[in-house]
Formats: C-alpha cells, structure tokens, sequence
C-alpha cells in the first residue's frame, strides 16, 4: 500500500504521533509505504504539543508548497490518504476543492481518483458551515471521523486512549492493526431492560 499521511494544524498532533510510530515501525513492515506532509500550521502545532522531530520515524517528509510530490498527481496510483488531525479549515478547503497547499492537492487528488480518503476532524463544536463541509466531502467519497476517543477497551494510558481513535482511521483505509482490544460484545445478555 502507497499512504498519503497530512497533518493539519488543528489541536491533535499525538495523533499523527501515534499514526507515524505505527506506520514506521509494523506498517513499515507490512509493506505500507508513508509519505507525509504537514500543512504550515501542522507543523507549528506539532512543535507546541510535542516538541519533538517528525523526521525521527525515517518517514519521506515533503514541503507543504511542493506540488511536485508523487501524490500530487493521479498518476502516482497512491492507495489512500489519512489527515490526522484535520483542522475544519483543512477540511473545508478539500470540500471545496481548494488545492492551496500538498496536503489539499493530495486530498483533491484521492477525490477525483476515487480512492479512500479518511479526515480525522479534531474540531468542536461544530458550526453549521462544519456540518455542509462534512456532508461535501462525504459526497464526494471520503469518510469524515471526528477524532472521539472510545473507552469500551479501558485504555490506561494516553497511548492507549490515542490508539482508538488511530485504529478506527487505519481500519477505514483498510490498514491491518492491533492497536485496540476489538469489541466483541458483553460475555452475558445484560440485565438491562429496553425502554
């Protein structure tokens, strides 16, 4: 598999943290191969909640403004793109089809190829221009996730609490993972009564 990985500059850069770690360690060796480009304010972000290097996960990082990447192009056959997070200004501008910088191209292109493209909206509430956006983009194929954590796995750690949310996404461009304990139902009909 060929992966676009965006990073946009809503709150949420532990997500694209987790994201990374995986796809360059088991996805590396799942054969996925990771391209990644942060939006400007992505990477500002990143800086503030982390502090830390991208480049350190040895995945190919490419300059927000360089529409000379592989993905910027249909052609390039790339197989899905997740961003992670997705600020809502980055999803509107995919809604509307606004190629301002590589990580919109990117998503443009996903659009057009018909190819999955997942947004992991890290925004709340969410305005009724939020919700036109998300309702675009779902008609034009991709799949809009709001970064919502989930507990029915009873994460004990931050990472585990980030895993769920990661999970789903990967899931949803058909990524192999173990990142969570998978819901397999109560082991016993409950004692609760249907309204």
């Amino acid at each position: 598999m060929k992966l676009v990985l965006g990073v946009s500059g809503a709150s949420g850069a532990p997500y694209a943290q987790r994201a990374m770690s995986f796809l360059a360690g088991p996805g590396r060796a799942a054969g996925i191969e990771t391209d990644v480009v942060f939006t400007k304010t992505g990477r500002l972000v990143w800086q503030h909640e982390l502090g830390t290097n991208p480049a350190d996960f040895g995945l190919r990082i490419w300059p927000a403004g360089d529409m000379t990447a592989p993905f910027a192009s249909g052609s390039s056959k790339y197989d899905a793109m997740l961003v992670i997070p997705c600020s809502a200004g980055a999803m509107a501008r995919i809604a509307h089809g606004v190629s301002a910088d590589l990580v919109g191209r990117a998503a443009d292109v996903m659009l057009k190829e018909r190819r999955p493209l997942v947004l992991v909206l890290r925004e709340t509430p969410f305005s009724l221009i939020h919700l036109r956006n998300m309702e675009a983009v779902t008609m034009a194929g991709g799949i809009v996730m709001p970064a919502a954590p989930s507990f029915y796995s009873r994460p004990k750690s931050m990472e585990a609490l980030l895993d769920t949310v990661v999970a789903r996404a990967f899931d949803r461009i058909g990524i192999e993972n173990d990142l969570v304990r998978r819901w397999t139902g109560l082991s016993e009909p409950s004692e609760v009564q249907d309204d």
